[in-house]
């Protein structure tokens, strides 16, 4: 009797789990306005050499792991168009050495930047300088010393080998503003 009555809660259990899971619908449930984008080459308002190339590889390359749109190479053949303007990057002291103060041992990379997307077909604007901004950490630490022992800051480096990271974060960002329900 106990295993009968086991085995009906038991099927009447996963007979309810199932029914739940039956209409649920992977990814989001509004479909995008268009199907093809067109991501022109960032634009810079501030001067930072090679940023352009990076961010722009890195937003085209999130869109296509994404794949909810096909991306286009001219903005022709596109249903819509999305520009992304490098406004401002700052580098912030966020740790001083404790052997000089004068000196930073971590500095916090802070990109800022302004993006528009428009309809190619009907001319409207689903948005226009939505910002977006994005941080990462760069550390100074290089390890390297002069003979007379005096250490010697990676500052340039760290940033060189932190703006991919960066970018990417951004990346990330800018494929959820353009292809989440606004």
């Amino acid at each position: 009797m106990s295993r009968l009555f086991f085995a009906i809660v038991a099927c009447a259990v996963l007979l309810g789990l199932g029914s739940g899971c039956s209409h649920y619908r992977l990814g989001t449930s509004t479909p995008l306005p268009f199907a093809t984008l067109y991501v022109a080459p960032t634009t810079l308002k501030i001067l930072l050499p090679q940023a352009q190339a990076i961010t722009t590889a890195q937003i085209r390359a999130a869109f296509l792991r994404d794949s909810r749109v096909t991306l286009v190479n001219s903005p022709g053949t596109a249903d819509a168009a999305l520009e992304v303007e490098i406004s401002d990057y700052r580098r912030d002291v966020a740790t001083q050495r404790r052997d000089d103060t004068g000196l930073a041992r971590k500095f916090t990379l802070n990109l800022i930047t302004r993006c528009t997307l428009k309809d190619n077909r009907s001319g409207k604007t689903y948005f226009t300088h939505r910002e977006i901004s994005v941080r990462r950490d760069a550390y100074t630490d290089s390890q390297l010393s002069l003979p007379s022992g005096t250490e010697v800051s990676g500052q340039l480096q760290a940033e060189f080998q932190t703006f991919p990271l960066l970018a990417d974060a951004l990346a990330e960002k800018v494929v959820h503003v353009v292809l989440d329900v606004w």
